[in-house]
């Protein structure tokens, strides 16, 4: 089968498309014919060696962790899945991933797709859909009516983020520049933030809730932004327990994992109508470079899927 792979860290030079073997599943695995991928940050940011002490790989690596597909072949102790269902998944980060024909994948991480899902939607769903509702729900435990701010709307996580905030019930602050304003109505924000427009205190009334996607400057503005007893989730940085102490909230830091239960759960919004991921470019897998450097170019509206097969 085809894959992508790197034998050493940095530039998109060292992703390599070869022929390797098709992987050997385990008891507890099931081997997905991919059909789509998707990018995320975590994957240059992998690849340029930036995680290398966190997650420490055995080079060569197959890239990618966003994932739909058909189901090729069962383990032997799977019985919640048949060969050709269609499914989708966010993979153990510490395995070869996604960009590649086939994948080995556990099967406690994996979940049907939704009929309402086309495979390149589908693909865009799982790490970023996860992350955001982890960041809402799971940690941030956000409330019907309560007022949510999410940085960076229009990107990977923020669209995904407003439309479960929505879905949940909640009043929607997102931030964008100028021309990404109307984008956030679409998805779903009650005030649509342009950030080169004054500071955000001049801006934000006091929210319950801060979902911090860009970290830096920007999480050390949304402190005051909070009221007492309310709460930052970043999923970039630590944030700090003293500013945390300081304005009377909470702070909480987010590294997803795996979780079958989420992605039923963003399955059952987008059965409602109220869940879509928005995809802005689509590369085929010999493409991969390019869409690495349109990842990092921080300027992509919602999701990049690569079309596998």
């Amino acid at each position: 089968m085809r894959a992508v792979r790197i034998h050493q860290y940095g530039s998109t030079e060292t992703l390599q498309l070869e022929q390797v073997d098709i992987p050997v599943i385990n008891a507890d695995d099931i081997l997905i014919k991919v059909k789509s991928s998707s990018i995320n940050p975590v994957d240059w940011k992998i690849r340029e060696g930036y995680l290398q002490d966190f997650i420490p790989y055995k080079l060569p690596v197959t890239l990618g962790w966003d994932v739909a597909g058909i189901v090729a072949a069962v383990g032997d102790s799977v019985t919640d899945f048949n060969v050709g269902d269609e499914v989708f998944s966010r993979p153990e980060i510490s395995r070869d991933g996604t960009y590649a024909d086939f994948i080995a994948v556990k099967a406690d991480e994996v979940a049907l797709k939704s009929s309402k899902l086309d495979f390149g939607q589908a693909a865009a769903l799982p790490l970023a859909g996860i992350t955001a509702w982890q960041c809402l729900v799971d940690v941030g435990q956000v409330q019907a009516g309560q007022r949510v701010l999410v940085h960076a709307g229009a990107g990977g996580v923020g669209h995904l983020a407003i439309q479960i905030a929505k879905a949940k019930g909640a009043i929607v602050i997102a931030t964008a520049s100028a021309k990404n304003q109307a984008l956030l109505t679409t998805f779903g924000a009650d005030q649509a933030v342009d950030y080169n427009q004054g500071t955000l205190l001049e801006q934000i009334e006091p929210v319950d809730l801060v979902v911090d996607t860009l970290g830096g400057e920007v999480q050390s503005q949304s402190w005051a932004l909070l009221k007492a007893g309310g709460m930052l989730v970043s999923i970039v940085e630590q944030p700090s327990e003293d500013l945390a102490k300081e304005h009377d909230v909470k702070g909480a830091f987010v590294f997803i994992q795996p979780s079958s239960r989420i992605l039923r759960e963003l399955n059952t919004l987008v059965e409602k109508d109220q869940l879509m991921p928005f995809i802005e470019h689509r590369f085929p897998l010999d493409k991969i470079a390019e869409a690495h450097l349109q990842s990092q170019s921080g300027r992509t509206r919602g999701k990049i899927v690569i079309d596998v097969s």
